[in-house]
């Protein structure tokens, strides 16, 4: 009988606004009170937009205020160090978490920084670059040559300013996406470690997941460019936590409730042991876990994941070309390719990226509806300036206007989610709202490092030595 009443207490507590809402309904019905509980729920509904737009004007204005730095970094000839280097650079230069209070936050519009990590081809030259807060800088340069003595780092223009507006009228073409994961972020991508980058393996038998990426990046032509970026953050994504009214979990607690679901059909219960007197409250208890051999590599690297620092992550790729090159309504070889260049982080058993939000309108899913050239361009134009902004945390009112996560914030999800899908996306998909997700320092060490010397791209530009200013006791 408890276990019953327990589970009306887990559905009242999970289900509660939808019980209200029902409550709602039939009072409007019992006493003709149609007039007073819209009235109710619609002020409900615009005091509840109200406060969004005030959080966002006031992000929106601390934003303005902050001043970004573009920095190259040139690797050194000989990348002597595994990707762990490049690891301990992001766990110590920006992982940068701070409390925000109620009055920074909501009234001051404070956010934590964020950051960019992008590698670049232009016209078939392969660059590596971080967008940072400039107060941050010279935390960056220390760090970086701390794992990487003999790298350069240099302030630069920003590339992307050189490419005009995708219109009928410009000479640029562009086509861009998002990328997600296919499963859980709990469950890890590939990384380094699973290629045995960790043992420092001989040059010619290593096996760098990065290398297809540098690869097709330097083969690009005159008039091509492609550019990836990663846009991270320190973790701050809270979940809903089952049972409770209110209650919020972090990622990591997120992790150990999808390994529990994995394990779960293999978990029993056992008891052993009689009673041995009156007081004896009856037989031991004893959980028992037998867990297949297939899904040994998964448990494994999805605990290993916790392990390490979490970064809110977003993933957005371009590719642009001229107009000769990548006519308006057609497919280049380099703008199908580009598509596939994250698939060796990907695995059965683990994770890996899957492509949302395309330019070109496949996020659509649909059969039926298609899209137009001018709805091609618009979308394509719209990647442009999402990526020109590097923006994934803190964008601007129009996106959050129409996305869906602003709407399961007003109603209950599966009825919004239905509205949302059938009738609003099509509708307003310039305006989806991007997806984030969590990665560790491994991972995003995987996706962003220096490649060994066993990669030979003549376009990847090397150091052949650290640039150093005389010694200052020089005779004069």
């Amino acid at each position: 009988m408890s276990e019953f009443f327990e589970a009306v207490e887990n559905a009242i507590i999970e289900h509660w606004l939808k019980i209200i809402i029902l409550i709602l309904i039939f009072f409007a019905w019992k006493f003709n009170l149609e007039k007073e509980i819209l009235s109710f729920i619609g002020a409900m509904i615009l005091g509840r937009l109200a406060w969004i737009v005030w959080v966002h004007y006031v992000q929106q204005d601390f934003i303005s205020g902050i001043e970004f730095v573009l920095l190259e970094i040139i690797p050194p000839r000989d990348v002597l160090r595994n990707p762990r280097a490049m690891e301990l650079f992001i766990s110590n230069a920006l992982y940068h978490f701070s409390y925000k209070g109620g009055k920074e936050e909501y009234w001051q519009g404070a956010v934590w920084f964020w950051f960019s990590l992008e590698i670049v081809s232009l016209e078939g030259q392969v660059h590596f670059y971080i967008r940072t807060p400039s107060r941050l800088r010279s935390l960056i340069e220390t760090q970086m040559y701390a794992q990487y003595p003999q790298s350069q780092v240099k302030v630069v223009e920003d590339y992307t300013l050189a490419v005009d507006e995708i219109t009928p009228q410009s000479s640029w073409n562009a086509w861009g996406c998002e990328f997600g994961l296919l499963k859980p972020e709990a469950y890890p991508i590939k990384t380094y470690i699973d290629y045995a980058l960790d043992k420092d393996p001989e040059e010619e038998l290593k096996v760098d997941p990065i290398s297809p990426v540098i690869e097709f990046f330097g083969s690009l032509g005159k008039g091509e460019q492609a550019w990836v970026q990663f846009i991270i953050t320190p973790s701050k994504k809270m979940y809903h936590t089952h049972g409770t009214w209110f209650g919020e979990h972090d990622w990591i607690e997120e992790a150990k409730n999808e390994l529990i679901k994995l394990l779960k059909p293999y978990t029993s219960r056992r008891t052993r042991g009689e009673p041995t007197g009156p007081g004896d409250l009856g037989k031991e208890a004893r959980i028992e876990i037998r867990t297949p051999s297939i899904l040994d590599r998964a448990t494994k690297a999805m605990s290993a994941k916790t392990s390490k620092l979490g970064f809110e992550t977003g993933v957005r790729v371009i590719y642009v070309a001229k107009k000769e090159i990548y006519p308006f309504g057609t497919r280049t070889n380099a703008s199908r390719n580009i598509r596939l260049i994250f698939r060796q982080y990907e695995a059965p058993d683990v994770n890996g990226f899957t492509r949302i939000n395309s330019a070109q309108g496949d996020a659509l899913n649909s059969s039926v509806l298609t899209l137009s050239s001018r709805q091609v361009m618009i979308l394509a134009n719209r990647k442009l300036h999402e990526y020109r902004e590097r923006e994934f945390f803190h964008l601007p009112l129009r996106h959050h206007i129409f996305s869906i996560h602003v709407f399961e914030t007003i109603f209950p999800k599966p009825i919004i989610h239905a509205i949302f899908m059938t009738l609003i996306k099509p509708f307003f998909l310039p305006f989806q709202h991007m997806q984030t997700f969590v990665l560790n320092t491994e991972e995003l060490a995987t996706l962003w490092h220096f490649p060994g010397q066993i990669l030979k791209v003549p376009t990847l530009e090397r150091i052949e030595s650290k640039e150093a200013s005389p010694p200052t006791n020089l005779p004069t």
